[in-house]
């Protein structure tokens, strides 16, 4: 997912990892600054648009060498979240560095992740402009509830829960999408969708022309 302008800049010093709150993490999470930034996949590539395979395997380099790589790619590219699928790799694994509304900061990895149902009668639905590494350069207004609970599973294969209000919320929902082959495009009417992938075909080359600069410079 990626982040609007203005919401750029807009996260204080609180702040919850794994869905924990801590007294003090670095700007730059210590898994980026292990990780290799890898090519984003773009909207029609088939492993965007299929559900990705549960991830059975827990505790293997493999699979904290990805995370890593991901949380790499992830800065790079000006993002807030970003899908195992966004990084052609067919796992369901997601992170995040996003704040919420209240401005709190939230960094984590999630394995498996299935989103709680909330009854109908309870959800507020929010329209906002919401964006996607994999299409870039264009937002579109979506709707979607304004709180998420995701369960799954870390690393190690330890439960976990993290809860989101807001944009989080938004940010949990739309990574959660991508593992089931669904991106935000895809709720959108068919004329939306078509003038939204007109946009993107027009800036994607501005779009990675940023992101191969920033990859290149140096980190920290």
């Amino acid at each position: 997912m990626s982040v609007p302008s203005d919401r750029e800049g807009s996260v204080d010093r609180r702040v919850r990892v794994q869905g924990e709150p801590v007294d003090d993490y670095p700007r730059v999470v210590p898994e980026a600054a292990r990780g290799t930034v890898r090519r984003i996949t773009v909207v029609g590539e088939p492993v965007l648009h299929r559900r990705c395979r549960e991830v059975t395997e827990f505790g293997t380099p493999e699979l904290a060498r990805l995370v890593d790589d991901m949380f790499a790619t992830m800065y790079v590219a000006e993002g807030v979240g970003l899908a195992a699928n966004q990084v052609d790799v067919d796992l369901q694994v997601f992170v995040w560095d996003c704040p919420d509304d209240q401005g709190v900061r939230h960094v984590g990895h999630i394995c498996n992740p299935v989103l709680d149902e909330e009854p109908s009668g309870s959800r507020r639905l929010v329209e906002s402009d919401e964006g996607c590494l994999s299409v870039p350069g264009p937002y579109a207004p979506v709707s979607r509830p304004d709180h998420a609970v995701v369960r799954g599973f870390d690393l190690a294969g330890r439960p976990l829960v993290v809860e989101g209000w807001g944009y989080f919320a938004r940010c949990l929902q739309h990574e959660t999408d991508h593992l089931y082959g669904r991106l935000y495009v895809d709720r959108l009417t068919g004329r939306r969708r078509k003038a939204v992938l007109r946009e993107m075909a027009e800036r994607r080359d501005e779009v990675f022309a940023r992101r191969a600069a920033r990859a290149a410079a140096p980190r920290g």
